[in-house]
C-alpha cells in the first residue's frame, strides 16, 4: 500500500515559529514531526510515500531526502498553489493507480493501529475509512455522525439526509487519518481548490460506504503554541510512544 502526508500547509497558528521553519518540520523528542508519520507508516510496512509541498516546501525536501535513512522510497508533489486536501490529493492520483492508498497530516502526531485501519477498510469493503475519535471537545472539531456499526452518516451535518429510526447517532471527531479507495476521487476536480471533505460528503449524499475505525490512542494535531508544548511534555513525560 502507498501513502500521502500532507505537509503543504502555512501553520499560520504556531507563528513565529513557522516564520522560518515549516510546521511539518518543527522539533518533537528526536524527530520532526513529519517523520513522526513516516515512522508511523513504516512501522506497519508501508515504505512508498508522496509528500505535498507549498510553504518552505525546499526545507522538507533537503530534511528528507529519498527516505533511504528511514528505509523507505518518497517523492513530492510541488503545490505553487495551495490545492487544499481534496485538489492536493487529485494532483497525485496517478501515483497511487488502482489500489486503496493512506493519507496522513504531517502535522499531527497518533498512536494508532495503520494495519488494523486497513483491515477494517477491507472488511467493510467501504469508498473510504476515516479514523475517528471520543472526544468530549468534539464540537470544536467537526462533528461526524456514525451509526451502531461505525458507519459514517454525516459529516459536520452533511450527507445522509435522514436518520434511521430507532438510531442514536454517535458524534464523533475524525483524526485525519484515513483509507480511501481510488474511486472517491472521481468527483474531485483537477488543478482546483477543495477538500477532500466535500468528496467524502458528495459520496455519503448518494449512499456510498464511509467506514469509520474508532480508536482511543493517543492523538493530537499540534496545531498552537500550547498544543505544541504539551506535545512536547508528553514526549518527556513518556506519555506518547517515540517511534523508531
Amino acid at each position: 500500500m502507498k501513502a500521502m502526508v500532507l505537509a503543504a500547509g502555512l501553520g499560520i497558528r504556531l507563528r513565529p515559529l513557522t516564520e522560518s521553519v515549516p510546521k511539518p518540520l518543527l522539533p518533537l523528542g528526536p524527530h520532526p514531526l513529519l517523520v513522526w508519520n513516516l515512522l508511523l507508516l513504516r512501522r506497519h510496512g508501508v515504505e512508498n510515500v508522496i509528500i505535498n509541498l507549498h510553504y518552505l516546501g525546499k526545507q522538507i525536501r533537503e530534511a528528507l531526502g529519498d527516505g533511504a535513512q528511514w528505509r523507505m522510497r518518497l517523492s513530492y508533489s510541488e503545490e505553487p498553489v495551495l490545492l487544499g486536501t481534496g485538489g492536493g490529493i487529485k494532483q497525485v492520483e496517478a501515483f497511487f493507480g488502482d489500489e486503496p492508498f493512506l493519507v496522513l497530516n504531517g502535522d499531527t502526531i497518533a498512536d494508532l493501529d495503520l494495519s488494523e485501519l486497513v483491515t477494517c477498510h477491507q472488511r467493510k469493503k467501504a469508498l473510504a475509512t476515516m479514523a475517528l475519535r471520543d472526544d468530549p471537545d468534539v464540537d470544536r472539531w467537526g462533528v461526524i455522525e456514525t451509526d451502531e456499526d461505525d458507519r459514517v452518516l454525516r459529516i459536520q451535518g452533511k450527507g445522509y439526509a435522514a436518520q434511521r429510526e430507532g438510531v442514536t447517532p454517535c458524534r464523533r471527531m475524525f483524526a485525519g487519518i484515513h483509507v480511501i479507495d481510488p474511486f472517491m476521487l472521481r468527483h474531485v476536480p483537477q488543478g482546483s481548490v477543495s477538500s477532500i471533505i466535500d468528496a467524502y460528503v458528495w459520496w455519503l449524499q448518494r449512499g456510498a460506504t464511509v467506514s469509520g475505525y474508532v480508536f482511543s490512542g493517543y492523538w493530537s494535531d499540534v496545531g498552537t503554541p500550547e498544543r505544541y508544548a504539551q506535545a512536547q511534555h508528553d514526549v518527556k513525560a513518556g506519555i506518547i510512544n517515540v517511534p523508531e
